[in-house]
């Protein structure tokens, strides 16, 4: 059997070169997107524990309902940290700080320094602001609630809102290489499977005979689907070998050098590579099965 499916691989070699690049780039996509999910993930949990909540208080020209009375006076700053000290919002609260007006402009300076918001940016124009980090970010609304009507409030904002969409930036991509991924498996199938009734074509008169002398239905299929199984498990290889190299030279070697964060490494893409392989296999397995029982029954 292992003799007729290496006879099928080298007469049909361009259909089976075709199988195995097809294989490889649409689990290169799969690959790709789990790494993308893990590192969403990862991302998540590292920003989401230390986003802020930031209670901006009013300024002269603020114009929201709390702010009627114009800018925040001592006594209503006051009250701010009162409810933050006290004892139905303090469980909640890891640590907070204030900024007032001189260091938000400091830190504004700092953040945008070289644009024109620079030049005509006055300090009394900016937030005086409490940031809040809360011991589950989850509960922020516990926050905003309490906080979000008192006076001299302009705003209570959870920071986590921005990150919600960055994440769904991130995870519209991640489905994207999915969908990619599954149509281009769907058309590695559909090769594999035509490839296999190629080579059963060609070897139709030796079936014939094998029928013939009494070989089972098993014994003439097996070396059909190790064919496809050979050339799915190269292509998923290959795809293992693609995964783990985009993350060392690309991801742990570019881009960690270049940004200050944490990426995922190459134990997450050797967790990758045993799914690819098992899906590539699978996928063979299962096409060449199909093709060569139809043929048979032809």
């Amino acid at each position: 059997m292992l003799a007729e499916a290496a006879n099928g691989l080298r007469r049909n070699a361009t259909m089976v070169i075709s199988v195995v690049l097809v294989t490889f780039v649409s689990l290169t996509f799969v690959g790709t997107a789990a790494l993308l999910q893990l590192q969403i993930a990862q991302m998540r949990g590292y920003w989401y524990d230390r986003a802020q909540v930031a209670v901006y208080l009013c300024t002269a020209v603020s114009t929201t309902e709390g702010c009627i009375d114009g800018e925040a006076t001592p006594e209503q700053k006051e009250a701010v940290e009162a409810q933050l000290r006290g004892d139905t919002l303090a469980p909640f609260i890891d640590e907070y700080y204030f900024e007032d007006r001189d260091q938000a402009y400091a830190n504004f300076q700092e953040q945008f320094a070289g644009t024109p918001a620079a030049d005509y940016v006055t300090p009394d124009v900016l937030n005086e602001t409490f940031w809040v980090n809360l011991t589950d970010p989850s509960q922020s609304a516990v926050l905003v609630e309490s906080l979000a009507g008192l006076s001299g409030v302009e705003q209570v904002v959870d920071q986590r809102r921005y990150l919600d969409q960055i994440f769904d930036v991130l995870n519209a991509a991640s489905y994207t290489a999915i969908a990619v991924a599954a149509v281009m498996l769907v058309a590695a199938a559909l090769l594999i499977a035509t490839t296999i009734r190629l080579s059963a074509f060609s070897r139709r008169k030796e079936l014939g005979i094998m029928r013939l002398v009494g070989a089972s239905n098993r014994f003439i299929q097996t070396p059909f689907v190790l064919e496809g199984i050979f050339a799915g498990l190269l292509g998923s290889l290959l795809a293992g070998g693609a995964v783990v190299a985009i993350v060392t030279f690309f991801v742990q070697g570019y881009l960690a050098e270049s940004l200050s964060f944490t990426f995922v490494g190459l134990d997450d893409a050797l967790l990758v590579v045993p799914l690819l392989v098992a899906v590539g296999v699978l996928l063979a397995a299962v096409s060449a099965a199909i093709a060569i029982r139809r043929y048979l029954r032809v």
